[in-house]
């Protein structure tokens, strides 16, 4: 229902300038001294790989719980998104850009840290290039993210998530309203070992 909301997908659709559809959703979860870090990447990186010619992408990053330095909040490398896509690779266990290629962004383009209070919400286009240190808190740092996709940009692949899907949108009191938390119909989860772009692999 998050997703599908005026304040959420409505907003997207200005940033993107056309229709979008939902393209992904999923829970990050960073638990107490234990939630991992991730490299610098962009989400265009991995979505490339899913056929998707053009980055007419984006994310909303809805903090669930406050989002600081010390609980590894996210940080994004300010003007990034105007790089184009950077080649992706393994770095340190994990797909990222390639280092050289950072090494250089920042010295021209600033690193913010999205410092965000539980309901604050984080727009940003798929070239974007972010990361976050891991949690060494004694607080955990959840958020909800939605991806979506432009309608004219569906994938030339069919992958594990949705081809051009339409997107009912609804009224922001529609998440209050809803008391339907558990039907599970017509929505399909990936187990992370399966997700093969995360993996760089095609």
């Amino acid at each position: 229902m998050v997703a599908r909301s005026e304040k959420v997908a409505g907003t997207m659709e200005k940033l993107l300038g056309g229709e979008v559809y939902h393209y992904h959703t999923k829970l990050m979860m960073k638990e107490a001294h234990t939630g991992g870090s991730f490299v610098w990447h962009q989400d265009y990186g991995y979505w490339y790989m899913n056929g998707c010619l053009f980055p007419d992408m984006g994310t909303a990053f809805i903090a669930i719980d406050r989002c600081d330095e010390e609980n590894g909040c996210l940080e994004v490398i300010r003007g990034s998104n105007r790089l184009g896509r950077i080649e992706h690779g393994r770095v340190g266990g994990q797909t990222g850009a390639e280092e050289s290629r950072i090494d250089e962004v920042l010295k021209v383009l600033p690193v913010d840290r999205a410092v965000l209070d539980p309901g604050d919400v984080l727009f940003f286009h798929s070239n974007l290039l972010h990361k976050s240190n891991s949690n060494d808190s004694s607080r955990r740092r959840w958020a909800f993210l939605c991806a979506y996709n432009r309608a004219s940009n569906n994938p030339v692949i069919e992958h594990h998530h949705p081809q051009y899907t339409p997107l009912k949108k609804v009224p922001n009191n529609a998440i209050r309203e809803c008391t339907n938390y558990t039907e599970m119909e017509g929505k399909e989860f990936l187990d992370p070992k399966n997700d093969k772009t995360s993996d760089g692999k095609k």
